[in-house]
């Protein structure tokens, strides 16, 4: 019996490394798009370069997309590669509609001209919602998009609706609220707290690790965050990928929320990690600057994935305090293996 194909852009992210990992143990043959870099990003994956064919290629290039899909043949397709920092789509509009947006589209195409019987799972993402005025955000919400970010993932969600309705093809998306790891990358908000709470945790005045405005993470033995009573609904990654495969295990294509349910503020957020380190009043470690603030911000997010939770079986398995545990214990040995030496 010939093993299931399945190619994933954005392998070596965060979703992209565990989705991999997941779809080994399933028995998948797997393939990654890579794009052409002078130092390859592969740390997230080392562990299992020996498992998977890693393809050179861009969202942005439709004749690489066309010539991966059309050698590698895949039953199944993840799209996870975005601009995916949210502050970074103001600075670059473009780029992040190119590749968030349209790069999706050339995928959708690649996947029609060349394996149109393939299973496409598009990453949409909760920040679609904007500041949608429901307590519990599901499928049924209105779209309020506020970022250039989520205005190409909105472009990217809508055509892989259309591509399924005008060409037959099984397209779906997995609309994700927030979720973190140990590999998500230093300048989202979460990571830069559990690192900036190892960094104090183990004395480190000054980190090597430069933050969003390529600056020291801590300097002086504090760090710097931007409004703090912005809320999110915050999962694992690593529960989230079983997700996106279950979506293109059933028969019929369609969109799932995919959340928590748990609604928590950046404040509470330091709380949980800086009592993972045993630290109380954490107010001292920490300072406004108003670089750090999004020129429109989303106030609350908060999931509702009821449907995922009927149609798919599918239920988070980690709460947010062991995952901010995970996080913080992970960051403690990275800091002592690249701060302390």
């Amino acid at each position: 019996m010939m093993k299931k194909r399945a190619l994933l852009t954005g392998i070596t992210g965060q979703d992209g490394s565990y989705l991999a990992e997941f779809l080994l143990k399933k028995g998948y043959e797997v393939a990654g798009i890579i794009r052409r870099l002078s130092i390859p990003n592969t740390r997230n994956i080392e562990h299992i370069l020996g498992d998977v064919t890693l393809y050179d290629g861009d969202l942005s290039d439709q004749g690489s997309l066309d010539r991966i899909v059309r050698d590698f043949q895949p039953d199944e397709v993840y799209n996870l590669a975005a601009q995916s920092f949210v502050k970074v789509s103001w600075q670059e509009p473009i780029l992040t509609g190119d590749i968030t947006g349209l790069g999706a589209v050339r995928l959708l195409e690649a996947v029609r001209n060349h394996k149109p019987e393939a299973r496409v799972y598009q990453a949409s993402s909760s920040e679609m919602f904007g500041n949608n005025p429901k307590e519990f955000l599901d499928e049924s919400c209105h779209f309020l998009a506020t970022s250039p970010y989520a205005i190409a993932k909105l472009y990217a969600h809508r055509m892989t609706i259309n591509y399924r309705e005008s060409y037959g093809m099984y397209a779906c998306a997995g609309i994700l609220f927030n979720h973190e790891s140990p590999r998500r990358g230093i300048e989202f908000v979460t990571r830069k707290i559990t690192y900036a709470v190892a960094c104090i945790a183990q004395g480190v005045k000054q980190s090597k690790m430069g933050g969003e405005i390529k600056e020291p993470l801590i300097k002086e033995g504090k760090f710097k965050l931007g409004n703090m009573d912005s809320s999110r609904d915050w999962g694992y990654a690593k529960d989230y990928v079983e997700m996106m495969w279950l979506m293109l295990q059933q028969e019929t294509p369609d969109e799932y929320v995919i959340a928590t349910g748990r609604n928590t503020t950046i404040r509470e957020f330091l709380d949980i990690a800086f009592n993972v380190v045993g630290i109380d009043d954490w107010q001292c470690y920490v300072e406004l600057d108003p670089r750090f603030q999004r020129p429109s911000d989303l106030r609350y997010l908060r999931g509702n994935s009821s449907k995922a939770q009927r149609e798919l079986g599918w239920q988070p398995q980690t709460t947010l305090e062991e995952l901010v545990q995970v996080m913080v214990e992970a960051d403690i040995e990275l800091v002592k293996h690249y701060e302390l030496r």
